[in-house]
């Protein structure tokens, strides 16, 4: 299995602590935020892991090297020095595609879901689907109430109406997807994710699930701090961050951001 992690935005509105670290590398908990996705990947079996950089990027390389302490193989593909900036979520892909291969985990770094589980199963049975993505959502922040898409009863994700319960639910921001979803995005270009999910649900080519566990959008310098002052095995939001949609690309690089 091979990853990657989202780590390439600017996280402006989390400054000014992301003006001199970049937002990947604020601590819960006594970690940084990246350090719980890896930990997890490599727990679940993941052994080579892309890292997108762009704001302060070297000093993520510095922090994270090549992952060895980590139980992982880390290349990074630096859209900062090879592009002059973040390419947002599915430019970002597209360019670290030749390091990913067919199928691969995504994640984003500014997102906290400590209790996650990046199987071997769940990437299998999703290579078997042969979908072009499966995505796990949460339920609805207090700062975006009406979610992303809903869910048919038959496990297919639906762009443009609630499933059977009445609900929209909200983009973790935690999927797996497939090399050919972004086969008409050139190297180097910024596009967002969000319209090729559409695209994709309409095709009836993206499943979901929903993900009840811990999950936190770590948007604010203040949503950080609830977050941290909060025990570690507490659930729920802390203070949530202004507006926005999880899949609609929020500080041009979803969840990179």
């Amino acid at each position: 299995m091979k990853a990657i992690v989202l780590a390439a935005g600017r996280g402006s509105r989390m400054r000014p602590l992301s003006d001199a670290t970049p937002k990947p590398l604020l601590a819960v908990h006594g970690k940084p935020l990246i350090e719980w996705h890896l930990e997890a990947l490599a727990a679940g079996g993941v052994r080579e892991v892309v890292i997108n950089t762009a704001w302060l990027e070297e000093q993520i390389v510095a922090a994270l090297g090549d992952g060895s302490r980590f139980g992982l193989r880390i290349a990074y593909s630096m859209e900062g020095r090879d592009h002059g900036g973040a390419l947002e979520t599915a430019g970002g892909i597209a360019k670290a595609l030749p390091l990913l291969g067919d199928v691969f985990w995504v994640v984003s770094a500014d997102v906290w879901a400590p209790d996650f589980c990046f199987t071997a199963a769940a990437h299998d049975a999703f290579i078997a689907s042969g979908r072009l993505g499966r995505l796990w959502l949460v339920p609805n922040p207090h700062f975006h109430p009406g979610g992303d898409f809903g869910l048919g009863a038959d496990g297919m994700g639906l762009a443009d109406s609630a499933g059977p319960d009445g609900q929209r639910w909200t983009y973790a921001n935690i999927a797996l997807l497939r090399a050919s979803m972004f086969a008409g995005i050139a190297p180097g270009t910024v596009a967002p994710l969000a319209p090729l999910l559409y695209a994709g649900m309409r095709a009836r080519q993206i499943g979901a699930e929903i993900w009840r566990g811990r999950w936190e959008n770590v948007g604010t310098p203040e949503q950080l701090a609830a977050l941290d002052a909060a025990p570690p095995a507490a659930t729920g939001s802390a203070t949530p961050p202004a507006g926005g949609s999880a899949a609609s690309d929020r500080d041009s690089s979803e969840r990179g951001s």
